[in-house]
């Protein structure tokens, strides 16, 4: 789904401070975001949405460029602030407990169901957590964003052949610790260079 012919219009609108443009804007990009943050950062995930958004509100003024440039700059300011926290945490470290300890989980249905994809996304996560930086960037960039290939050269400030090569290497290393793994995983996703 994207905001397509219409992304001028709302662009504009989100320039021009409009709750419902933003709502449009939060709605379309908001949980590929959160994927990334997710995967690349779990306890502060959500904090490190917020000021995303609230970076892309209060910049949004400067910005130029078409709805892939637009997704591609979200990206961006969320790898940016990214980076940041690990700096800061880097210099102050916690160990915060998941919620998910704290509080007991609603039972919501096929309790053997929910583990199994519980089990199945963690185990991803620790895959993918092999990986180096870039490497995970790049994956969880084509994989939860769905970014082109050219889109994470932006986000990365890397050029395509760079973000290919990485993708390559992700891809072998993962195949190589998923060979050697006891869980078996489904059929893995495939990412197109192409793209």
């Amino acid at each position: 789904m994207s905001l397509g012919d219409r992304f001028p219009e709302i662009i504009q609108a989100a320039r021009d401070s409009d709750d419902a443009a933003w709502g449009e804007i939060y709605m379309e990009f908001s949980a590929a975001l959160f994927g990334y943050l997710r995967s690349r950062a779990y306890p502060e995930a959500e904090d490190l949405l917020g000021e995303t958004f609230y970076q892309a509100v209060r910049d949004v003024g400067r910005f130029e460029g078409s709805e892939s440039d637009f997704r591609a700059w979200l990206f961006t300011i969320a790898r940016h602030r990214l980076i940041d926290q690990r700096r800061r945490s880097g210099r102050r470290p916690e160990q915060p407990v998941p919620v998910e300890d704290l509080v007991g989980t609603a039972d919501s249905g096929d309790v053997e169901d929910e583990a199994l994809a519980r089990l199945s996304t963690d185990h991803a996560l620790r895959l993918v957590a092999t990986l180096s930086d870039d490497q995970q960037d790049v994956v969880m960039l084509r994989l939860m964003a769905d970014l082109s290939i050219d889109e994470v050269a932006r986000v990365l400030g890397k050029s395509p052949g760079a973000v290919k090569q990485l993708q390559r290497r992700a891809l072998a290393a993962l195949q190589r610790e998923m060979s050697g793994s006891p869980v078996t995983p489904e059929a893995p996703a495939t990412l197109s260079e192409e793209t």
